[in-house]
């Protein structure tokens, strides 16, 4: 009987637009290493079976020289360039797996992932073809029209702040940015829409659901110049 397959896909074609940097996010210095250096290592240590690299075109070269040189993994590792949106740099990631049962997709800009909870992922997908973890809000959150008016209060007890990595069987999330894909297509919209993450693909073509797991509030993204901050505290305080 064949063993299953377990594949990871890391985000790492990220701009520093709003880390108000030249230096993409994942590859900025938190603490005395590259952020992306965390996840990898992580993932690396986890039991996925290969670690898929979705980056820019342009960086890579850069990233052998200053990543996967100056900080090896064990894993098999492949180097896969990304698309002008995020859904598309997914996508081609994706298609870039070959004999794989489930797959894991995480931001390479969140480099407080744990093993442990890469493991409690997998554990979850083995009941629950489609998880993601993440965290219910502390604060209470508005819904707020273009005219910066309330125009509603959802209940706080049922919202979380969604995080990577999230996790699918592969022909269920391939057979989701499929159909999405087929329908910008047929539809001509703009390439540019609104798909923030991947459990929205699901959401929006399959309408299957996705069970939330908890993760962590140190799983923070780091996109700002206060998230590099909170991310040096993070760091130093033991996470």
């Amino acid at each position: 009987m064949r063993q299953e397959k377990i594949s990871a896909i890391l985000l790492a074609g990220g701009s520093g637009k709003r880390m108000q940097s030249d230096i993409p996010k994942q590859y900025m210095v938190l603490g005395d290493k590259p952020v992306l250096s965390y996840s990898l290592a992580a993932f690396d240590e986890s039991s996925v079976d290969e670690i898929i690299l979705v980056v820019n075109e342009s960086d890579m070269e850069y990233l052998k020289d200053n990543i996967l040189k100056q900080y090896p993994v064990k894993k098999p590792v492949h180097l896969v360039p990304g698309g002008e949106e995020r859904y598309l740099s997914v996508y081609n990631g994706l298609k870039s797996i070959t004999d794989t049962d489930f797959v894991l997709i995480h931001d390479g800009a969140r480099p407080f992932i744990t093993v442990e909870m890469i493991e409690r992922v997998i554990i979850s997908l083995r009941e629950y073809p489609a998880c993601a973890v993440g965290v219910p809000v502390k604060d209470t959150i508005k819904i707020v029209d273009t005219t910066g008016t309330i125009i509603e209060t959802p209940d706080r007890s049922m919202v979380w702040a969604i995080q990577t990595p999230q996790a699918f069987s592969v022909p269920l999330i391939v057979r989701a940015y499929e159909m999405l894909l087929s329908h910008l297509q047929k539809e001509e919209h703009d390439k540019k829409v609104p798909v923030t993450d991947d459990t929205m693909v699901i959401e929006y073509t399959l309408k299957y659901p996705v069970k939330m797991i908890m993760g962590s509030y140190s799983n923070i993204k780091i996109t700002t110049p206060e998230d590099m901050i909170m991310g040096e505290a993070l760091l130093y305080s033991g996470n």
